[in-house]
């Protein structure tokens, strides 16, 4: 599904350069189609994303619908602009929330 396929797709956008830079661990409340919890860890060396809880402690929850997030990842929604509008909500380092919209 679209939600599998763009978790393909930032496992493959990930660099030792971004995991090194960013050092945060995201994980993904998603409702809807493809939902589930979800992670990407940008802490652990060569980082990694997929399904279900991430490997260490997530600095950041982010809880929104699949189709949001597939949204944010093909930059038709900017993560700070889904949670302004209310469209996400997030749990933890706020800052962390902007640098990964350096990666999308």
């Amino acid at each position: 599904g679209p939600v599998a396929e763009t978790f393909r797709v930032i496992q493959g956008a990930m660099s030792e350069e971004y995991v090194r830079s960013t050092q945060g661990v995201f994980q993904f409340e998603l409702s809807g189609d493809g939902g589930g919890t979800w992670y990407i860890d940008l802490k652990t060396e060569g980082g990694s994303a997929g399904f279900g809880k991430p490997p260490v402690t997530a600095d950041v929850v982010m809880s929104m619908s699949s189709a949001d997030f597939v949204k944010m990842f093909t930059d038709k929604l900017k993560p700070f602009m889904a949670f302004m509008s209310g469209h996400s909500s997030i749990i933890g380092d706020m800052m962390l929330t902007l640098s990964l919209e350096k990666m999308l």
